[in-house]
C-alpha cells in the first residue's frame, strides 16, 4: 500500500507557505513604506528653498535623482528585459524591485511548502516556476484588459478629437479636451501626451511616445495619420472621422471572428480541465490506482511530461482561435 499525506501534513505545509510569503510581503511593504518617505523627504529639501524664495530658479524635478543604486540597476535591467514597460502598460502601482521581491517570495513560500509535502527536489522546481511567474501572469492579464478598453474606447476619442478641430480648436487643445472627457484608460495617456507637449516636448515625439506606451496597432494608424497630415496638410477632421470608421469596422469583423471561434474556444477549455476532472474523480474512486501515479518516479515523471504537453496544446489551440487583425 502507499502512504498518503494525511491532512494535518496539508495544513502545516499551507501554514508554512502562508508564513514565508506574509513574512516577505510585510517586508516588501515596509521597503516601500521607507523608500517613499525617503524620495518625498528629497523632494521637500529640494522645494522649500524655492518656497521660501531663497533660490528663484531650478532645474527640472526628475524621478531618477531620487532613485537608490539598486533601483537604477533593477529599473535599467527591467527595461531591457520588458519588464518596465509591462508594469507601464498594466497601470501598475508597484516598483520593479517590488514586484521582483515578490515572485522570489512566492518562490520562496511554495519552496517551504513543498518541502513538507514532496521528497523529491527535482519535483519541487517546476512548483516553484509556476508559483514565481504568476505576478507576472497577473500583469499580462491587467495589460491585457487595459489595452482592450484603450482600443473600445479610442475611436470615440478621436470623433472627440475630431468634433474639437471642427469647432476651432487646434490639435493640442483638442487632445487636452480628450484628456478630460474621455473614459480611461484613454483619457490618462491623451493627458499625458497633453502634458508633454505643454512642457514643451514637441507633438511629434509625444505622439511616438504614445506609440511607445499604447503598442496597439490603432495607436500607431492615429499617430501615423497625425504626423503624415502635419508632413503634407490636408484636412485633419476628415482625416481622423475616416480613421474612427475603420477601427469600429476592425472590431465589427473581430466580434465576427470571435462568434466563428466561440466552438475552438470552448473545445479549448474543456480539454484544459478535462485532465484535473478525470483524475479527481479516479482519485476518489481508487486513490492506490492514482497514488501510482502521484508517488513513485515513473508516474512523477508521466506527469511532469503530460503537464508540459497540457501547457503547449493549451497556448497552441489559443494561438490558434486568436485571429489579429
Amino acid at each position: 500500500m502507499i502512504e498518503f499525506l494525511n491532512g494535518a501534513d496539508w495544513v502545516t505545509a499551507a501554514l508554512a507557505f502562508l508564513a514565508v510569503f506574509l513574512g516577505a510581503l510585510s517586508l516588501v511593504l515596509i521597503a516601500e513604506l521607507v523608500r517613499n518617505w525617503w524620495v518625498q523627504r528629497a523632494v521637500r529639501s529640494r522645494l522649500n528653498p524655492l518656497i521660501s524664495g531663497q533660490e528663484t530658479s531650478g532645474g527640472l524635478l526628475r524621478a531618477d535623482e531620487y532613485e537608490g543604486a539598486l533601483d537604477k540597476v533593477v529599473n535599467q535591467l527591467s527595461d531591457r528585459s520588458g519588464l518596465g514597460t509591462l508594469m507601464r502598460q498594466s497601470d501598475s502601482t508597484w516598483s520593479v524591485p517590488a514586484f521582483i521581491f515578490i515572485s522570489f517570495a512566492l518562490a520562496a513560500g511554495t519552496g517551504v511548502a513543498s518541502t513538507l509535502v514532496m521528497q523529491s527536489n527535482l519535483a519541487r522546481l517546476p512548483f516553484m516556476g509556476i508559483a514565481a511567474l504568476i505576478p507576472y501572469f497577473i500583469l499580462r492579464h491587467r495589460r491585457t484588459q487595459r489595452l482592450d478598453r484603450f482600443e473600445e474606447g479610442l475611436p470615440e476619442a478621436i470623433d472627440l478629437l475630431s468634433r474639437a478641430i471642427r469647432a476651432g480648436h487646434p490639435l493640442s487643445s483638442g487632445v487636452g479636451m480628450v484628456g478630460d472627457e474621455a473614459p480611461e484608460p484613454v483619457a490618462s495617456e491623451f493627458r499625458t501626451l497633453f502634458e508633454e507637449q505643454r512642457f514643451g516636448i514637441p507633438i511629434d515625439e509625444a505622439l511616438m511616445g504614445m506609440v511607445d506606451r499604447v503598442q496597439l496597432i490603432d495607436v500607431r494608424i492615429f499617430t501615423t495619420a497625425v504626423l503624415v497630415q502635419r508632413e503634407v496638410g490636408g484636412n485633419l477632421a476628415e482625416l481622423l472621422d475616416s480613421i474612427a470608421r475603420t477601427m469600429r469596422e476592425r472590431f465589427t469583423i473581430r466580434r465576427q471572428l470571435r462568434v466563428y471561434t466561440a466552438q475552438g474556444r470552448l473545445s479549448g477549455y474543456v480539454l484544459a480541465v478535462m485532465p484535473f476532472i478525470v483524475g479527481t474523480g479516479l482519485w476518489i474512486l481508487d486513490p492506490d490506482y492514482m497514488g501510482a501515479l502521484l508517488f513513485t518516479y515513473l508516474g512523477r515523471l508521466m506527469l511532469g511530461i503530460a503537464f508540459t504537453m497540457w501547457i503547449f496544446g493549451f497556448f497552441w489551440i489559443r494561438k490558434i482561435v486568436n485571429i489579429e487583425i
